[in-house]
């Protein structure tokens, strides 16, 4: 490589060879590789040089602007104090003070630059200053700088260059996954903007545009990310994506892998990611009525009977789809729903028969406890939804065939779970008499994620066939208490443990509907 200013050499007369003053040269490469101590000073230096060749490239424009040759030396100069600027996410400390240098509107306003290069440049510049690792225990002028790009309109400015960018340009598809990455860093500090992106730009729409192509590639994926990123506990943003469209585009993409395996674990994740997008868009009422005339039901039925990777992501999705919403219930049960699940529930679909997803293949039990508990939830919401007539007796006749081999299933989960449970009280008792403090949500919260709510819903399935009063069902249920030397009693505690912690998230009236239907249940035993 040539040396911008070659080091004068001296000549040796007698056998004209070229030797370096060796000082001299480990001098310069010194000067060279000196790195500039990050201070105001050279923030305010790295400002004033960006500011200048920002104005000489406008003018050159200005000036020549159909003659390109005469401002590309501009522009090059401008990539090359845009680098230089990377250097100030070293010192995240002088964010502050690089927004009250009023420098942010001139780097944004290049997102909107003739030359998509400059436009690529800031979107990489962006996504260092941004970035997670850089912001991390920097919390205040992480806020300032994430306040001063959402004022000067980055949102705007960044998915309005993402869609003038290609896939088909190495460069392009780079600067895509980095705006996807800047948003993502930008609510990391700021949830808010999780909102914001969606009401001010066509992001959602883009994702949407970005998930719908056949092919898969690492953009593919970000924009799942991106997308579960959005929707999760968001209700505006799931509403808005199933006003677009959304719960429809979401089906096609997994509709594409109701029959085959992603072929990598990076495939595999991008696959997980539009699960979650379906399950939070299943949230809001409309769009449970959206995913039942898509014929979302029948699609995860299908995705169920072939037994590939998305198997349990679509046992998710149909409870997601069922819970409180009777119609999705109702269609499960007329499309023949039924014989898949309880196949799946009476253990038909382990572990050894599925397409285990590559990131589980190291954790099979967990896994099949996965299957297990989503299957639980499953029946209760079709018990839940499904409350008389002839698909009420459908979904209970299932537990009579073959000599009540379900209640036989049932119980033996319920008691699988019971002494998960029951292990897990006695360790907090000892951490308590160990003088560890923990108050009652807290012991609460943790006997949920041991399994209790596994054992609750086990509860409200075993009170649902009580309830029919069907004679065999009953004898079944209390011979094999019986044999566990348990009483009905038992089932009673749990249900009203259940009961008296249901929480009012949907509201006072929902709370009190659904304490009701637990307090029938209890009073029927």
């Amino acid at each position: 490589m040539e040396v911008a200013n070659p080091l004068k050499r001296k000549r040796h007369d007698d056998d004209n060879q070229v030797e370096v003053d060796l000082s001299l040269l480990e001098a310069v490469e010194k000067s060279q590789n000196a790195v500039e101590v990050l201070d105001l000073r050279t923030l305010k230096k790295l400002v004033l040089s960006f500011e200048r060749r920002l104005k000489e490239n406008i003018e050159a424009r200005l000036k020549y602007p159909d003659q390109p040759d005469r401002f590309a030396d501009s522009e090059v100069e401008l990539h090359e104090e845009l680098e230089k600027l990377k250097i100030l996410s070293g010192a995240p400390e002088l964010y502050p003070e690089l927004v009250n240098l009023n420098a942010i509107p001139s780097i944004l306003n290049l997102l909107s630059h003739e030359n998509t290069d400059v436009a690529i440049d800031v979107v990489h510049l962006l996504e260092d200053l941004t970035d997670e690792d850089v912001l991390e225990d920097n919390d205040e002028p992480a806020r300032i700088l994430v306040d001063s790009l959402i004022e000067n309109n980055v949102l705007e400015l960044l998915v309005q260059n993402l869609q003038r960018l290609s896939d088909k340009d190495p460069d392009e598809m780079s600067a895509v996954y980095n705006t996807l990455a800047s948003i993502e860093n930008m609510i990391e500090v700021k949830p808010a903007v999780a909102e914001l992106v969606c009401e001010r730009t066509k992001l959602l729409r883009w994702l949407l545009g970005k998930i719908k192509v056949r092919e898969f590639d690492s953009n593919k994926q970000y924009a799942s990310e991106i997308l579960a990123i959005l929707l999760q506990n968001n209700t505006a943003n799931q509403k808005r994506l199933g006003q677009m469209n959304g719960v429809d585009v979401v089906l096609q993409a997994v509709a594409m892998y109701k029959s085959k395996d992603p072929k990598t674990s990076d495939e595999e994740e991008m696959l997980e990611n539009l699960f979650d997008c379906l399950c939070c868009l299943l949230m809001p009422l409309e769009n449970k009525e959206r995913f039942v005339k898509a014929e979302g039901v029948e699609l995860m039925i299908i995705i169920m009977k072939q037994k590939k990777s998305a198997y349990t992501s679509a046992i998710r999705a149909l409870d997601f789809s069922m819970t409180k919403y009777p119609p999705a219930c109702e269609r499960f049960v007329d499309v023949l729903g039924l014989k898949t699940v309880f196949a799946a529930f009476m253990g038909k679909a382990s572990a050894s028969s599925l397409s285990i997803p590559i990131s589980k293949k190291n954790k099979k039990e967990r896994y099949q406890e996965d299957l297990e508990e989503r299957i639980v939830s499953l029946i209760a919401s079709l018990f839940g939804g499904i409350l008389r007539g002839s698909r009420r007796e459908r979904l209970l006749s299932k537990f009579v065939e073959n000599e009540c081999e379900k209640i036989d299933r049932l119980m033996e989960l319920y008691i699988r779970y019971s002494d998960r449970v029951k292990a897990e009280t006695q360790r907090l008792d000892q951490l308590e008499l160990d003088d560890l403090e923990m108050d009652e949500e807290e012991k609460y919260n943790r006997k949920l994620e041991s399994g209790l709510y596994t054992l609750q819903l086990i509860a409200v399935i075993l009170g649902h066939l009580w309830c029919s009063e069907h004679p065999q069902m009953r004898a079944r249920i209390e011979l094999l208490l019986k044999q566990q030397k348990l009483t009905k009693k038992d089932i009673k505690d749990i249900l009203q443990e259940y009961h008296d912690n249901i929480g009012d998230v949907d509201g006072p009236e929902e709370k009190e509907r659904a304490q009701t239907k637990i307090k029938k249940i209890i009073s029927s035993f």
